[in-house]
């Protein structure tokens, strides 16, 4: 009896970690997204829209602003492998001049915090996600170079990142949400329901 305990313990351990390996949000090949890395981004999100007037915002809230910043860590890290492929990359450079055109497009420093919280951008994710624009910019420059018509960058740019989500695998935990991998994206996994999912779990 206990040696039978013992094994569906393991096996019980292994179907959990099947779906959230040790805290993973998701993973996307051999890079796990914490839990706690998708949180600390909503706490920062939700902490700097403090004292910001967001009435004229089309901001995300609960269960969608969760998923936007699982979502955003997951097709940057496919992204990043993406332009990795392609000999692609970014400097800090360029992420920093980039950074300052940005501020200055806002109207400065004192007013960058509160584009971020219109934009759901997190303050300490503000590189990484220049970073992002930026490897899709550089790819879609690659692209048409190789005689891909402009009006089908986006799609080009869309195949290539769904492409790599397949090759390299990408799992979502449940609690986020499911992985879409025709448009390489999570989605919820039953958005009529949503609102009395909480008081399900």
């Amino acid at each position: 009896m206990k040696k039978f305990l013992a094994v569906a313990a393991v096996v019980s351990a292994l179907l959990i970690s099947g779906c959230s390996q040790v805290g993973a949000a998701a993973t996307v090949g051999d890079v796990k997204i914490t839990q706690a890395k998708v949180q600390a981004s909503v706490d920062s999100i939700l902490a700097a829209r403090v004292g910001v007037d967001t009435s004229q915002m089309q901001i995300e809230t609960g269960e969608a602003l969760t998923r936007g910043q699982l979502r955003f860590f997951v097709l940057t890290a496919l992204l990043q492998a993406t332009a990795k492929d392609l000999k692609i990359t970014v400097t800090k450079a360029e992420i920093d001049t980039r950074r300052a055109s940005i501020t200055d497009q806002v109207g400065g420093a004192t007013s960058l915090p509160g584009a971020l919280v219109g934009a759901g951008i997190a303050a300490a994710n503000l590189d990484t996600y220049i970073e992002a624009i930026s490897l899709s910019d550089k790819i879609s420059k690659a692209l048409t170079a190789s005689g891909i018509a402009q009006a089908d960058i986006g799609a080009a740019v869309q195949k290539l990142v769904v492409d790599k989500a397949t090759k390299l695998g990408v799992t979502v935990n449940p609690r986020y949400g499911k992985w879409d991998p025709k448009v390489a994206d999570v989605v919820a996994t039953d958005p009529a329901s949503s609102a009395v999912t909480p008081a399900t779990k």
